[in-house]
């Protein structure tokens, strides 16, 4: 029987999520396994690799989002999971409005982006 779970993000660009993960100070490997209970362990597309025996995983559905694979059971061994979920949440919405206030179309525009 399998530990892991699936959850529905909003996440649509994988670049700006490796990105995130690395600001934050997470190692990040394309197309590897996510480690889970008991050395069970499930291949997705972005893995957060955790200390500790578990991470986090990111696969692309066909809407183009991405769903979060982990045992959250064994993240939450080592690791506040709430906190490190928002916090990868957090980080991956400021870079994309970074990204997206960058683009040409609003190149002309005068934004102005108060992040706190």
């Amino acid at each position: 029987m399998s530990h892991f779970s699936t959850l529905r993000t909003k996440i649509t660009e994988a670049e700006i999520l490796k990105s995130s993960l690395r600001d934050l100070g997470i190692t990040v490997k394309t197309e590897a396994d996510v480690r889970g209970y008991n050395g069970q362990r499930i291949r997705s597309e972005i893995v957060a690799v955790l200390e500790g025996d578990y991470d986090l995983g990111w696969s692309r559905n066909a809407d183009g989002s991405f769903d979060l694979i982990a045992d959250l059971w064994g993240v939450a061994k080592k690791h506040n999971q709430t906190e490190l979920i928002n916090s990868i949440n957090q980080k991956y919405a400021v870079n994309k409005t970074l990204v997206e206030a960058k683009r040409p179309a609003l190149a002309n525009a005068n934004v102005k982006l108060v992040v706190q």
